[in-house]
């Protein structure tokens, strides 16, 4: 990836740099994008790639995971949901093997326990959030729920879904369609039309470097590890990350927990109207809503993964992973090495989205690591 094409406004010429270093250093990578938004225009949309330009839809995997984050903030908001009141209340059967004390407070932490199932999903299964939800309501969870947290990778969706189809009679997916991307005219599809399926490019998987693939070869996932359940690496076949963004299936009927598909200038939008005002119309939610849904709710060591992080209420808070940032900036990372977020405290909202596998880039590609402080920068000698 050498070329470059796009825009940036006057003060963010910075960003185009740091953007067209890494493209240039990225010869083997499939494409990117980069957008942001500062206090509502669009100030740098950038892309460069083998078959990707600024309008290619790319499978964004957990980047969704923020769109369901907001549609239950939203719910929240309006007072439809109640963090504090126990997921079985609305759904009577998750109360089965002792999971009846959960609330959706400690759900959208990632504190249930419900990580996976002990036999592991089809590919059919992951593409359908009711019958991933069916499974894991006659679950066992895999620790007390509630008592620690870890990244529920395949199943938040269903299981958050789950919530809200009972509360509202509605799917969140009909729900952010209605009130986020219509309104907004966002190019960020929780469900891909079948018309603009020739603009959709497929994921690439990873090119392990000799180095990375020795270190894979060196540390691989025990098949009875909570990481290999919570990532369906236990199932017969074991989930494939490529095929699973590839799949139409999933891209139709947009599971939750990674089945989004758009753009970066789309979730760039998206997080812009949460950032602050777009389009004349004031952030979607209030003050009081994004301080609880930012405030971090899990931090420590992930039963699943093993590292360190934190989590909000279904958002990720960013600033524990870039320190540029701050305490209200939320968002979500997609398995490629995608990440977005808002920060109202800056009125930035920021996606950069990527086609091939990078290295363990699930948590966002390294290369967000340079572009989100030369974004910062840039915004801050511009205010």
């Amino acid at each position: 990836m050498t070329d470059v094409h796009g825009t940036v406004e006057p003060g963010f010429e910075s960003v185009r740099e740091v953007f067209a270093e890494i493209a240039a250093n990225e010869a083997r990578d499939g494409g990117a994008q980069l957008a942001v938004h500062h206090h509502g225009r669009l100030v740098v949309d950038l892309w460069g790639g083998d078959g990707v330009d600024g309008d290619s839809l790319l499978a964004l995997y957990s980047s969704s995971k923020g769109a369901m984050a907001l549609v239950a903030a939203l719910l929240v908001q309006d007072g439809v949901l109640d963090l504090d009141r126990t997921v079985a209340s609305w759904w009577p059967e998750f109360a089965a093997e002792g999971k009846g004390g959960l609330t959706l407070r400690q759900l959208l932490a990632h504190r249930s326990g419900v990580i996976g199932v002990d036999d592991g999903f089809s590919m059919e299964e992951l593409a359908d959030d009711r019958r991933i939800a069916a499974r894991l309501a006659a679950q066992r969870p895999f620790w007390e729920p509630g008592t620690g947290h870890g990244y529920h990778a395949l199943v938040i969706g269903a299981l958050v879904g789950e919530v809200i189809l009972r509360a509202t009679g509605r799917t969140a997916q009909e729900i952010y369609e209605e009130r986020v991307r219509v309104p907004y005219g966002l190019d960020y599809y929780l469900g891909l039309p079948e018309e603009l399926e020739p603009r959709f490019r497929t994921s690439l998987p990873l090119l392990p470097t000799p180095a990375q693939q020795e270190f894979l070869a060196a540390n691989p996932i025990a098949p009875d590890s909570l990481m290999a359940i919570a990532f369906n690496l236990h199932a017969d076949p074991p989930f494939d990350n490529p095929a699973y963004g590839n799949s139409r299936a999933v891209r139709t009927k947009a599971p939750l927990s990674g089945g989004g598909v758009g753009t970066a200038r789309g979730l760039s939008r998206m997080y812009a109207a949460i950032a602050g005002e777009l389009d004349g119309r004031p952030p979607l939610l209030a003050p009081g809503t994004l301080a609880e849904f930012a405030r971090i709710h899990s931090r420590g060591t992930d039963l699943v993964t093993g590292g360190e992080n934190a989590f909000g209420l279904g958002f990720v808070p960013l600033a524990t992973r870039h320190p540029s940032l701050s305490p209200l900036a939320v968002g979500h990372s997609g398995a490629p090495g995608a990440q977005s977020f808002a920060d109202p405290a800056t009125g930035l909202a920021y996606s950069y989205a990527r086609r091939r596998f990078g290295f363990m880039s699930g948590p966002g590609a390294p290369e967000n690591d340079r572009l989100i402080p030369a974004v910062v920068e840039a915004a801050a000698k511009a205010a």
